[in-house]
Order: C-alpha cells, then structure tokens, then sequence
C-alpha cells in the first residue's frame, strides 16, 4: 500500500511539473511569436540596444530579452486647434489647421522625438503665426493655397530629421472679428451694387447701339430698295417706249413697203388722207407730218380740209 502511494504521489508530482513547465512555455511562445501587420514596422530592442527593424510578416523574438516597438506607416493626422494670430495690418483673426503626415524611417520617429504628435503641434502653430503674420487681410482671406504650400514645405523640411514626411497641410478656416467681417460685408455689397450699375449701364449703351444701327441699317435697306425699284421702273419704261418705237418704226416700214410694191394711185392716196383727217383735225393734234412725196397734194389736201369745215 505505501509502494501505491507513493507511486501515485510521484506521478501527480511529475504531472504538476508538466503543467508548470507547459504553461512556461506557452507564455515563452506567446511572449516569443510577434505579428507585424502589413501597414506597420517594428523596431527590435535587445537588452536597450537597436538591433535591426522588422518588416510585415511573422516574427520571433527573445522573451524578456528583446522587445518590440510597432510604428504605424499609414497617412495620419494632426488636428492644430484654433489660435489667434495678427495680421500684417494688424487685424486678429482666429485660425486652425490640420497636418497630415506619414512615417518614412521608424528609427528616427521612435528616438529622434518624444512625442510627435506635440512636437508637430507647436510647430504648426508657430509656423502659421508666422506665415500669415507677414500678411494682410485679404491677402490671406484669398491666399489659403499659398499659405497651405507655404506651411507644408516649411513643416517638411522641420519634420524630415523625426523620420516624417508631410504630405499636406489644410487650413479650416480663417475669422476675422465681427465687426471686421460686417465692414467686408459692406464693402462687397457696394462693389455688388457698382458692378451691377456698370452692367445695367453697359446694357444700356449696348441696347442703344443695337436700336441706332437697326434704324440706320432699315434705312439703307429702305432706300436702297427704292432706288431698284425706280431703275426697274426706268428699265421698265425704256423698254416699253423701246417696244413701241420699234412696233412704230416696223408699221411705217410696213406701211412704206407696201405702198411703194401696190404702187397706189393719186387718187387711193388722197382718199386714205381724208379717212385719217377725223382724228387728225378732232383738237389733240399741234402738228401734222406728211411724207416728201406727199407734199405736192398739200394744196388739196388744205382745200378738202376747208370744205370739211364749212360742211361741219
């Protein structure tokens, strides 16, 4: 019975012993295995001293010996809280920003500064006081991008050495006191109302300039369309009082051609003379034309003219 017990005390000994010692080891393995996540960096200690920087990925390390410090890779912001900084025309406005940065060297963020975050803080601060304290009121009301450029180039070259890089600064807003910001408000409204005025005057002039030029471009129209309309009158006329010259002309001709083919007899003539005396006598006609040939019957023809008178 003592060989039994003392058996059974054995084995429950050596059974707390592998539980002490796995459990040891499990804390070793779990104090041992370190994960570095794909936006981090780890910097590696061995008893206070830099050993090397670990990329993303599984990693083991010395328990208790070695430790790790992870350093976040990813774009991160600052948030600069309001201040009051003085203008170059010496007007106190209230300004604040936001920094954004990334980490480029773990080393240097992790012993080249203590704590980044106030580091980069004041120096925004100081920074922006300066900046827009070499400048005037509107200029900085309508410089935000410069200022913006400005901030970011000098904060980049102050934070290169703490391993950062910032990639840009934005301001949020710049207020001037009230009593400024009511003047600036006048003063847009009166530079509203002037432009308006220069408009409504510039339509004015623009309007009287179209009337004046439609008026004066209706009345060369206008005459220009009496003027063709008066050539083709006198084109018109020409070319009648033409056709009737030379429907004249061509009777004549008729006439002259037919009375020298019938041959006509002295008498034939004087009797056609006396049919045509009716409407040369009736009060319309001033002058009587005879042909050369004819003028040797003038005599009868003016007695016949007088007994035509005396008859009527």
């Amino acid at each position: 019975m003592l060989a039994t017990g003392s058996f059974i005390s054995t084995w429950g000994t050596l059974a707390v012993v592998g539980i002490i010692i796995l459990a040891v080891v499990l804390v070793f393995a779990w104090r041992a295995i370190r994960i570095i996540r794909p936006h981090e960096k780890g910097v590696v200690e061995r008893l206070g001293k830099f050993i090397r920087i670990w990329e993303p990925g599984l990693h083991i390390l010395i328990p208790f010996i070695d430790r790790v410090t992870k350093t976040d890779m990813r774009e991160n912001v600052v948030d600069v809280p309001p201040q009051e900084v003085i203008t170059k025309d010496n007007v106190a406005v209230t300004v604040d920003a936001v920094v954004y940065y990334e980490a480029t060297d773990p080393f240097k963020l992790i012993y080249n500064v203590t704590n980044f975050y106030l580091a980069a803080t004041k120096l925004a601060q100081t920074n922006l006081r300066n900046v827009i304290g070499e400048m005037q009121l509107d200029e900085c009301l309508t410089s935000r991008e410069k200022i913006n450029i400005t901030l970011r180039d000098i904060l980049d070259e102050a934070t290169d050495k703490w391993g950062v890089r910032v990639v840009r600064v934005e301001l949020q807003r710049i207020e001037p006191p009230e009593d400024v910001t009511q003047a600036m408000h006048r003063q847009m409204k009166a530079e509203r109302d002037r432009r308006a005025m220069i408009l409504e005057a510039e339509g004015d002039r623009a309007a009287a300039i179209a009337r004046a030029e439609g008026t004066k471009q209706s009345a060369i129209l206008e005459a220009e369309g009496r003027a063709t309309a008066m050539k083709e009158l006198a084109a018109a006329e020409r070319a009648q009082k033409i056709l009737v010259a030379e429907g004249e002309a061509q009777a004549i001709l008729n006439i002259y051609e037919a009375t020298h083919t019938g041959r006509p007899t002295q008498e034939l003539i004087t009797l056609r003379y006396l049919e045509t005396l009716k409407y040369v006598a009736n009060g319309s006609a001033t002058k009587i034309f005879m042909p050369l040939e004819m003028q040797g019957l003038a005599t009868t023809v003016g007695a016949i003219g007088e007994l035509l008178k005396t008859d009527s």
